[in-house]
């Protein structure tokens, strides 16, 4: 019984993952890009583009 309690915690947090990683990318994508377009697309993409703007678009910034 307790281990079914811990399976649906468990899906319950990876709905809320993704959705959270989706409006990130959207809201990202928009502040770059001021495309509704590109943000559908990112939002698609989800958390592979939230990681590929946090490696290649914020690092460099970072280091003058």
């Amino acid at each position: 019984m307790n281990g079914n309690r811990y399976y649906g915690v468990r899906v319950e947090g990876a709905k809320y993952g993704v959705g959270f990683g989706s409006a990130l990318a959207i809201a990202i994508s928009y502040a770059n890009n001021h495309s509704i377009l590109w943000a559908i697309i990112h939002g698609i993409l989800g958390w592979l583009y939230v990681i590929y703007f946090a490696l290649f678009a914020l690092l460099p910034a970072c280091n003058p």
